[in-house]
């Protein structure tokens, strides 16, 4: 059985096993620092950091900002050692019966396979690719703007929500005021 658990920096244990997979999953221009990232999750609201359980052994993390009407899943990954057991569908199917509202997530753009195999996956999964241009803004003032495409799932619908949502993430994920 799958489940999300909520954590805290104070998990010492769950703690680092997340923050360990998050580096190992998602280059430096991906993610915020790692101590913004603890701020975040002990003191932010809008912000889960989840530890992914099937049974009591870790399996991932996913972590996701709540905007009441929509969640932004904002990091998703499956330890290396876990993938090809179906975990990221039945982290999927629990994270939609656990919030029970539209999710939103970024997407690399289809440039090779790895990209064009993760958009396969979240469409099985229900999602839809909205093709809208979208830039990921920068984590840190040193880096770059990302070319990436919003995926969501749910009652969204990408020529009515696209720059609402846009909007959100900007300033609330990212710091970005448009």
């Amino acid at each position: 059985m799958i489940s999300i658990q909520c954590i805290r920096t104070t998990d010492i244990k769950a703690y680092c096993f997340v923050e360990d997979l998050l580096k190992a999953s998602f280059p430096r221009e991906e993610r915020r620092e790692l101590l913004l990232q603890r701020e975040y999750t002990d003191h932010n609201s809008r912000f889960h950091h989840n530890i992914l359980l099937n049974k009591d052994e870790s399996i991932g993390f996913l972590s996701y900002w709540d905007f009441d009407d929509f969640v932004y899943v904002e990091h998703f990954a499956i330890d290396n050692k876990k993938r090809n057991f179906g975990y990221g569908q039945k982290v999927l199917n629990a994270l939609k019966e656990k919030i029970q509202r539209p999710i939103v997530l970024e997407v690399e753009l289809p440039k090779d396979e790895m990209s064009r195999r993760r958009i396969k996956f979240y469409q099985r999964q229900g999602f839809q690719l909205w093709e809208e241009e979208y830039q990921q803004p920068p984590y840190r003032k040193s880096d770059h703007y990302l070319p990436m495409l919003l995926m969501a799932q749910g009652k969204l619908n990408c020529e009515t929500d696209f720059d609402r949502i846009k909007t959100i993430l900007y300033k609330e994920v990212y710091h970005i005021e448009e």
